[in-house]
Order: structure tokens, then C-alpha cells, then sequence
């Protein structure tokens, strides 16, 4: 069950947990203070979103205001937000996936 046999050493583990709990607040804390830009129109729109995905920014340039046209500015507004989501995502990714993968089995001697 355990290497060579003997009982895991609790202390140790409680503070590779701890460690672990501090490097995930700080790497969330991070992404929340990130900010990523994506555009759409050759950047006729532009969404910033937090590197957690919220929106906070959206610039519109007055070429892509068409009155007579809302549908086109409606979709270009989504492709830059969908675009700054998935820059943001990746970060996410970047920044997460190594500290996440080591709760699967990163802590010797428990179960998952």
C-alpha cells in the first residue's frame, strides 16, 4: 500500500497539502487579476476579460455602429468575447494544470 511498507508521514503530507492550497489560491488570485483583450473586424471590437473569464472592457469603434446593420456588430461583439474567453481559458490551462494534475495522485499514499 505504502513504499517499503510503513505508514506515510502525516506531517509531511498535511504540509504538501497546505503548499498545494497556497500555490492554487495564488495561481487564482493571478488569473483574477490578468487581463486578456481578444478582437473581432480586425479590431473594430475589442473584449477584455479577466484571465477567470470576466468580462471587463468592451471597445467598439464607431465604423462597426451601423444602425441599419445591429446583427453584424451584435455577432462581432460575440467573436471578440469568445476570443478573449478562449486566450483566457488557455491561461487558465497554463497556469492551473500543473497544480491541479498533482490532486489525482500527486500526494503519496492517498487514495486518488
Amino acid at each position: 500500500m505504502f513504499p517499503g511498507g510503513g505508514q506515510p508521514n502525516m506531517q509531511q503530507l498535511l504540509k504538501q497539502a497546505q503548499k498545494m492550497q497556497q500555490d492554487l489560491a495564488q495561481a487564482q488570485q493571478e488569473l483574477a487579476e490578468a487581463r486578456v483583450t481578444g478582437s473581432a473586424g480586425g479590431g473594430l471590437v475589442e473584449a477584455t476579460v479577466t484571465g477567470s473569464g470576466e468580462l471587463v472592457a468592451l471597445t467598439i469603434a464607431p465604423a462597426a455602429a451601423d444602425p441599419e446593420d445591429t446583427e453584424t456588430l451584435a455577432d462581432l461583439v460575440l467573436a471578440a468575447v469568445r476570443d478573449a474567453n478562449q486566450t483566457a481559458q488557455k491561461m487558465q490551462a497554463e497556469r492551473m494544470g500543473p497544480l491541479t494534475q498533482g490532486i489525482g495522485g500527486g500526494i503519496p499514499g492517498l487514495p486518488f
